[in-house]
């Protein structure tokens, strides 16, 4: 049985696919923005609401598609207990990047696999990442050669590009930073049959 992905993100899905997992992609019908603002107003922590996201996504589409095992991912930055998300523009970016410059945030990716409404795993892992202490000359390159791309990522920045030069260290693996706890998400797959064990 093929796995749905419930997940716009191209880079989840090249992940999928470079592990060598079939699957095909629907978009979720999920409002996220509203979604994040209640489980925060809920007090809820960040791996809470990042795997409540990830539920959300996979769960919008169990009605439309009966029988179907779904995946819904999503990822969370938690900078000392605060929720950063995506940036909306370049202004916003550079912002968010100064804030997140010289110091360690958390990258929290969390995934759920769904069928008809039943939840029947949901892995979760995180990443600590520290920031170096960039100069504003290179700040200033940064953003004028990453341009929107980096719009489209929590932190505002793509770890397999450019990205990789704000940061001294890394604790956690490569997929989690990405945005996908991906060996919880095939071990997963293994039990459920879904892969070759």
């Amino acid at each position: 049985m093929t796995l749905v992905l419930a997940s716009a993100s191209p880079t989840r899905a090249q992940l999928l696919e470079a592990a060598g997992v079939c699957f095909e992609i629907a978009h979720p019908k999920v409002d996220e923005g509203a979604l994040r603002g209640q489980l925060q107003a809920d007090a809820q922590n960040s791996t809470q609401v990042a795997q409540a996201l990830a539920r959300a996504k996979a769960q919008s589409l169990c009605a439309s598609m009966p029988g179907r095992t779904i995946l819904g991912a999503d990822q969370i930055l938690d900078q000392d207990g605060q929720i950063l998300s995506k940036a909306s523009s370049l202004m916003e970016a550079e912002a968010q990047l100064r804030s997140l410059r010289g110091r360690r945030h958390s990258l929290i990716s969390a995934a759920a696999l769904v069928r008809d409404g039943q939840v029947l795993a949901e892995p979760c892992a995180q990443a600590q990442l520290s920031m170096r202490n960039f100069s504003d000359a290179f700040l200033s390159s940064y953003l004028a050669r990453e341009g929107t791309a980096i719009l489209g990522c929590v932190g505002c920045y793509r770890l397999e590009g450019l990205g990789a030069q704000l940061f001294s260290t890394i604790d956690g693996d490569y997929f989690t930073v990405l945005g996908l706890p991906l060996l919880g998400v095939l071990a997963s797959l293994r039990e459920l049959g879904m892969l070759d064990a």
